[in-house]
């Protein structure tokens, strides 16, 4: 490790735990009384990749084994339950998903906000973080917002993130009632990317981006279909930085999708999203490395920006009408891109969409929980040659410098 690493400690006497195959599927087995995980080919690869890629890459102390172990086994006892839920109910898998919206959103570009601004319409369906942090019984709409899973999901927050690191909700607000990003949707088939900003595993993360996604987006429409079964709106809007590495296999499941990408100044971005994973994965381990950190993903989000560029370029109908969304307009009036991209699709813009959007607004000014610096240079990037990488995005979408 460099002299630029991260380094921490954690409180003593904590459990040790083993991260096996054997000891998460025996605990989610016995947690829930269920066995029936779903078909092996949906997750078995990814959920053995990544032990494998947590046990000999990631560098965890004991708190990280922890955190990893409870981790992977909300996502196994969630697939035990939907899967038995959906097995004593097929009727879930009738419930049709009519033209959603997907943000494609590069790191720190202004999704997160806009897509808890169009979640405020109440003719909008967005994956609620409670909801996707314990998935069975599927929410209903008499109860969704006095749901006791509400309660846990911030207790939740309050024992991991809040606790080890307070200083994260500056760069990544956390709560149980904002919109969750398809990040944590997708983990239930253990091929996503949220892991990689969780902990260091370089050859499971190389996987996730070089693989074939349509069984993932499959999946994905399951669990939109079972979260809409009891609590239906007219269209769903979803977010993910993780969209640019399975667009063709969204168009595939969702023929009908509607697509919005978001879009910033990369040097600004790059720098954000390496202090936001530098900064999770020292929850875990005493040996976080700036330097690989900014190698790494500096390397995966031109590969996501190439992506992005080749599907606009692939002359699918969903790539020829989807919406650019620049940063700079969005801090400008948030109000007034959702009425753009409301526009666009031409939905409905309802009166009380308008001021709840409005009151959301002026309830939730920007850097509330306080600002968090960083540079490229703390992650060992050139800015001369990290704008370079990126000319061809910037071009393309005529991204302008800040």
């Amino acid at each position: 490790m460099n002299s630029d690493a991260v380094t921490g400690s954690h409180a003593a006497a904590i459990p040790d735990v083993k991260l096996t195959a054997d000891a998460l599927l025996e605990a989610a087995r016995r947690n829930t009384g269920l066995a029936d995980f779903g078909d092996d080919a949906d997750w078995r690869e990814g959920f053995e990749r990544l032990l494998a890629s947590l046990n000999e890459e990631a560098r965890l102390n004991a708190v990280g084994r922890l955190i990893a172990f409870n981790e992977l086994l909300r996502h196994l006892e969630n697939r035990l339950r939907v899967t038995d839920d959906i097995r004593r109910n097929p009727g879930i898998l009738d419930v049709e998903i009519v033209k959603p919206l997907f943000m494609v959103g590069l790191p720190r570009t202004g999704s997160t906000i806009m897509h808890d601004l169009l979640a405020q319409d109440p003719s909008n369906r967005v994956p609620m973080t409670w909801e996707c942090h314990i998935m069975s019984p599927p929410a209903e709409r008499a109860t969704c917002e006095t749901d006791p899973r509400i309660a846990i999901c911030e207790e939740h927050f309050e024992r991991t993130s809040r606790t080890l690191i307070p200083e994260f909700q500056a760069l990544h607000e956390m709560g149980a009632r904002l919109a969750q990003e398809c990040l944590m949707l997708n983990a239930f088939d253990f091929r996503s990317v949220i892991f990689a900003n969780q902990f260091r595993i370089p050859s499971y993360e190389r996987w996730v981006e070089s693989t074939d996604q349509t069984s993932v987006y499959r999946t994905h429409k399951r669990q939109l279909q079972y979260m809409q079964w009891r609590n239906p709106r007219d269209r769903w809007v979803l977010k993910s930085t993780g969209y640019h590495w399975g667009l063709e296999a969204i168009c595939r499941v969702y023929p009908d999708a509607r697509i919005v990408m978001t879009h910033r100044d990369p040097l600004k971005l790059i720098a954000s999203h390496c202090s936001l994973v530098a900064m999770a994965c020292s929850m875990g381990s005493d040996e976080v490395d700036r330097l690989e950190i900014g190698r790494m993903w500096s390397r995966s989000w031109e590969d996501a920006m190439r992506r992005c560029v080749a599907f606009r370029e692939s002359g699918h109908p969903a790539a020829r009408n989807a919406f650019d969304m620049h940063f700079p307009e969005i801090l400008g009036d948030q109000v007034g891109m959702a009425q753009r991209i409301y526009a666009h699709f031409g939905i409905p813009m309802s009166d009380v969409a308008l001021e709840r959007m409005r009151s959301f607004i002026a309830k939730n000014p920007r850097d509330r929980h306080g600002t968090h610096r960083y540079t490229l240079e703390q992650f060992g990037l050139d800015r001369t040659r990290e704008r370079e990488r990126y000319r061809f995005y910037q071009d393309y979408f005529k991204v302008s410098e800040e």
